[in-house]
C-alpha cells in the first residue's frame, strides 16, 4: 500500500458485506476485509512506527545458507528453496519484534538449529525420486514401498504439523516437497497469523492453517503427522497419534531424554530406531508407523 511500506505484506480480499464478518474500508484498494486480514492489519500495527521502519533487512547471502545446511542435507542444488530460506528468516526476525516465535535471533543459528533440523527431517521423511535414504528396518524398507512407488505417493501425501508455532518442521517440509497438501494446526491466533502471511509471501500452494485445537480435527485424516519441541507431551502426543491415517506415519523432533516417555505413551505403534539431528548431542528424529493398530 503506497505510503505504508510496512503494511505490504497485508493480504486484501473481496468478500461481499453479510452479518458477523468484521470489515474495514481502505479508500486505495477499496475492499472489504475478511476477519483472518484484519487480523494482519492490528498485528501489525500493533508495534510502534518507528520500530518497524528501523528493522533492517536480514537477507543471508545464498552461498553461506547452503554450507550452513551441508550437514544435514548434503548439497543443496535448489536455488529456489535457499532464496525461500532467507525470505523466511527475514520475515520470521521482523515478526518476532512483535509477538515471541523464537528465542534464536541469529540468522545463522535459525538455518543450522530450525532449517537444519526441519529439512533432515524432510529428507528421511520424503525423499526424493530415486533417494536411497528410505529407512529400513531388519533389511527391509519401512513403507514396504520402492522408491518409484514413494515418489508418486509423495504427491498425494497430506501432512499435518501440529503445534506449528513459527512453522518448523511444518513449512520446511513444504519447501523440500512442494507437491505435497499442508496443514499447519497452530491454535495461538498471533502465530497462525504469521503463518499466513508467510505462506503468502512465499506463494506457497495447497496450505491450510488451522488456528485451532488438534482435538477438534477428524481424526485418521493425515498421511504424515509431525510435531516438535512437544510441551504437555502426555496430551498432545496421543491427539496428534489420532490424526494419523491406518498405515500412516508419526514423526517427532525431540530429545532424546523424551524417547521412552513418547514409547510408553504409544507402545501399540511399530517405532523405528531413533535418528541423530546432525551437529546436535541430544536431539533426534522418532518414526513410528501405525500399521496394524
Amino acid at each position: 500500500m503506497a505510503g505504508f511500506p510496512h503494511l505490504s505484506g497485508v493480504r486484501s480480499c473481496r468478500r461481499a458485506s453479510r452479518p458477523g464478518v468484521l470489515r474495514a474500508w481502505l479508500p486505495a484498494e477499496r475492499c472489504y476485509w475478511s476477519r483472518n486480514c484484519c487480523q494482519s492489519l492490528l498485528l501489525l500495527l500493533s508495534a510502534p512506527l518507528v520500530s518497524v521502519f528501523a528493522l533492517q533487512s536480514t537477507r543471508m547471502d545464498a552461498t553461506r545458507i547452503a554450507e550452513l545446511l551441508h550437514p544435514f542435507v548434503g548439497d543443496v542444488d535448489n536455488q529456489k528453496l535457499i532464496a525461500d530460506i532467507s525470505t523466511y528468516i527475514d520475515i520470521l526476525l521482523r515478526w518476532n519484534q512483535r509477538i515471541n516465535l523464537t528465542a534464536i535471533r541469529d540468522p545463522e543459528q535459525i538455518v543450522t538449529r530450525h532449517f537444519g533440523e526441519s529439512l533432515f527431517a524432510a529428507r528421511m521423511l520424503l525423499p526424493r525420486h530415486g533417494s536411497s535414504l528410505d529407512h529400513q528396518e531388519g533389511g527391509h524398507n519401512f513403507s514396504g514401498r520402492t522408491s518409484d512407488q514413494r515418489s508418486i505417493a509423495r504427491e498425494r501425501h497430506h501432512v499435518a504439523d501440529v503445534g506449528s508455532g513459527a512453522g518448523f518442521p511444518g513449512i520446511p517440509l513444504k519447501l523440500w516437497a512442494p507437491e505435497i497438501y499442508l496443514t499447519l494446526i497452530e491454535s495461538n491466533l498471533k502465530k497462525a497469523t504469521f503463518l499466513r502471511e508467510l505462506a503468502r509471501t512465499i506463494t506457497l500452494t495447497n496450505i491450510n492453517i488451522q488456528d485451532v485445537r488438534a482435538e477438534t480435527l477428524a481424526p485418521a485424516s493425515f498421511d504424515l503427522v509431525t510435531m516438535r519441541a512437544v510441551e504437555r507431551l502426555e496430551t498432545v502426543l496421543p491427539t496428534a497419534a489420532e490424526l494419523v491415517r491406518s498405515a500412516g506415519r508419526l514423526a517427532l523432533l525431540i530429545g532424546a531424554a523424551q524417547l521412552d516417555r513418547v514409547h510408553a505413551l504409544l507402545p501399540r505403534w511399530r517405532w523405528l530406531t531413533a535418528t541423530p539431528i546432525p551437529l546436535s548431542a541430544s536431539r533426534i528424529l522418532a518414526i513410528a508407523n501405525r500399521a496394524g493398530i
